[in-house]
């Protein structure tokens, strides 16, 4: 704690001192008040001005230091200054006093209360975030609860102070006039109890419930008018639908039938979605692939005789397709099942916010549920390019019904997919030329994450066309397809026989009746924090809902979904994406969790930055795999992590460690006193959390240490 802070609780802890050991108090009591009014009364009409300042410094005092006696000072207004005076200057006083003892609990405590406490206090800062200022004001109004406690309290939240202040002085107003008012007929006042009756305490305390009704009668509200034009059935056929069967829709289908829900999961197309068919599973099987030729020549130089004499493709696409097959059956119709979950293959429509109407190969028929959850995923996106007509182009979703390498393949965009793919064909032996319209690959990862990585890709050989916007597609005379580019304001023509095109996803929000029901939805569907649309009883996750298109997140959001789809208005839960890590799978491998130094910048985030390099560690060098960096991001000052990145081989794996340290808020001192296996990759983790200690490094106190030392060799 710094110096400032110790100076300001040695002040505070004595002006409290030294009213309870002079007994000050004394005078702040109600036989005191009646027995001084008369002279303080005679005193305000001398002297109106100078009593009125001292009166509000001295209320103004007692609040802010939580000294008893607001309540006698509140009668004292009444008493001394009347109704009209006596409530404006209790009023003030009152919220001045507390918003002060708010500040100094908020500079003294809030930090070190939210650090240390981090994970405990998110669900009530999200609370507070969001309607802060109705449970405060459901507390000013009821005087059951000591307000010093609230003042104290608050200030270790994260409420903005304007509202804890406009709140207070509202929520307050109606308790203190009850206590002026008594204060103006001081004489029939025998006691404090005497002021609040039980019936007026009582209605003091329904007036407290009365924000809280209003915000659930607003909710009552908005939910009725999002159904309206709608009949609510009186049953239903399942208590949820879950519409597509992707790394989302399977895992809330999974719950649902976990906790013995009648669940129907809908699927019109293969059961695992783009991750099992198009996405993660073909395409770390094609990079496995690409690696191993990576490793066959790199065998060469540590004296293993053995060289590729050709690639057969083909057969490398069909061994994608087995380890799809293989993989398939953990996702099948049948493992689900006999889970519990009623599968069905076919188109669904939302016809109703309750009904589905299903379409399959033996008809239509309409089944109704209580909660509907939308998985249903994301598809390539395919920009509406000149001339792109004219080519038979690529995606992520045909590329794995290749059979023939292409021998020139143009990549269309730099971001995870088009890399990884890029890398992956240029080892199988195609020409491949990436274009990107940005000045580097990556553009969310910071700078030297992306020069990295460029690196490498160089080296394997693609052609890496950065700066290049592309404007058009062209087919000459000759049949030849080209990409038309601009750079630097001059057009570059760049030659290929395939072109992929990987610039993204876009949600699949149209074809299944959400637009005709009025479901929300813009790139993605609209969701709350949980998942819920602006129908409460349908909900989204997965791509389609976004922020983040990964598989694990798709999951991590189905959990919520399918809980609070089940359970609500019992119990819910708000998603949770604090702590959300993601790989790109290229060679080197690129990690992160949390903040990178270019998100960091962006939001304005003060940071340290701790490096450690690879290419120093004994297993890595042994694994011929010395290349590549850890970087954290901290507080200043402090071992709390805000985000890693890192690159290099097993990065992803690398970055586990990290994720369970920020998810339980473990910092790099702990890291650094956990022991790691030699020789293994995961001690770079030790390593930099060492880097970190020493640049740390108590030097004072080495310095007293070092003294001793000598000490004692004397």
């Amino acid at each position: 704690m710094s110096l400032k802070k110790l100076l300001f609780i040695a002040i505070v802890a004595a002006l409290v001192a030294s009213v309870f050991v002079f007994d000050l108090t004394q005078y702040l009591t109600l036989e005191q008040l009646k027995q001084q009014r008369e002279q303080l009364t005679d005193l305000f009409t001398k002297q109106p001005l100078l009593m009125f300042g001292s009166y509000f410094a001295l209320y103004v005092l007692c609040t802010a230091l939580s000294i008893p006696g607001a309540t006698i000072l509140t009668l004292g207004a009444g008493a001394i200054f009347g109704l009209a005076w006596g409530l404006l200057l209790a009023s003030f006083a009152s919220s001045v006093g507390a918003l002060l003892a708010f500040l100094s609990a908020r500079w003294l405590l809030h930090d070190w209360v939210q650090e240390r406490f981090n994970q405990r206090l998110k669900a009530v800062n999200e609370g507070v975030q969001r309607d802060g200022a109705f449970y405060l004001l459901s507390l000013r109004l009821v005087p059951l609860f000591p307000f010093f406690v609230i003042n104290l309290v608050m200030g270790l939240t994260k409420i903005k102070t304007w509202t804890y202040y406009w709140v207070s002085q509202v929520g307050m107003l109606l308790a203190t006039a009850v206590y002026v008012n008594a204060g103006t007929q001081l004489a029939e006042v025998e006691s404090l109890g005497d002021v609040l009756s039980a019936d007026l305490l009582g209605a003091l305390v329904l007036l407290g419930l009365v924000p809280l009704m209003a915000k659930l009668i607003l909710t009552l509200l908005k939910k009725r008018r999002a159904y309206q034009g709608y009949t609510k059935p009186a049953s239903f056929d399942n208590n949820l639908i879950v519409i597509g069967a992707g790394s989302a829709g399977l895992v809330s289908a999974y719950i649902a039938a976990a906790v013995k829900a009648k669940v129907t999961l809908i699927e019109k197309n293969e059961m695992g979605g783009d991750c099992l068919n198009t996405g993660c599973v073909p395409s770390k099987a094609l990079l496995h692939v690409a690696k191993s030729i990576r490793q066959t020549r790199a065998a060469q130089r540590l004296g293993v005789q053995t060289s590729i004499e050709s690639i057969d493709f083909a057969r490398v696409m069909d061994e994608v397709q087995n380890v799809i097959q293989r993989i398939a059956p953990h996702d099948s119709v049948e493992r689900y099942t006999e889970l519990g979950v009623d599968v069905m293959k076919g188109e669904a429509t939302l016809t109703s916010p309750w009904h589905v109407k299903v379409r399959t190969a033996e008809g239509e028929q309409t089944i109704s549920s209580r909660s509907i959850i939308i998985a249903s995923g994301a598809r390539p996106l395919v920009p509406p390019f000149d001339g792109l007509e004219q080519v038979d182009y690529l995606t992520s979703d045909n590329l794995w019904q290749l059979r023939k390498l292409p021998e020139r393949l143009l990549v269309l965009g730099g971001g995870p997919i088009g890399c990884e793919l890029a890398q992956a064909f240029q080892l199988l032996g195609s020409q491949v030329t990436l274009v990107e319209m940005a000045p580097r690959v990556l553009s969310n990862e910071d700078t030297d994450t992306s020069a990295l990585l460029q690196k490498q890709l160089r080296e394997d050989g693609v052609d890496l066309r950065l700066n290049h916007r592309a404007e058009k597609f062209v087919v000459d005379e000759s049949g030849q397809a080209k990409l038309l580019t601009e750079h630097e304001n001059e057009t570059v023509e760049l030659a290929f026989d395939r072109v992929l095109i990987a610039l993204g996803r876009q949600a699949n929000t149209q074809g299944f009746g959400l637009e005709e029901l009025g479901v929300q939805v813009d790139k993605t569907v609209h969701v709350n924090q949980l998942l819920q649309t602006n129908f409460p009883n349908i909900y989204a996750c997965g791509d389609v809902a976004g922020p983040y298109q990964f598989t694990h997140v798709a999951a991590h959001q189905a959990w919520y979904a399918a809980v609070n789809a089940l359970f609500d208005p019992f119990k819910t839960f708000r998603v949770d994406y604090s702590v959300i890590p993601w790989v790109t799978y290229t060679t080197p491998e690129i990690a992160n969790v949390g903040l990178t130094e270019q998100a960091a910048e962006q939001q304005n985030v003060s940071y340290e930055v701790v490096e450690y390099d690879i290419s120093d560690m004994d297993r890595a060098i042994a694994d011929q795999q010395d290349y590549g960096r850890i970087k954290v991001l901290t507080e200043p000052g402090k071992d709390k992590i805000l985000g890693v990145n890192i690159v290099g081989a097993q990065a992803g794996e690398l970055l586990a460690e990290y994720v369970l340290a920020m998810k339980q808020g473990i910092g790099l001192n702990k890291i650094l006193g956990t022991i790691h296996s030699y020789p293994t990759m995961s001690e770079a983790n030790k390593y930099v959390a060492g880097q970190w200690k020493q640049a740390h490094k108590p030097e004072k106190l080495l310095t007293w240490v070092a003294k001793f030392h000598r000490w004692r060799r004397s």
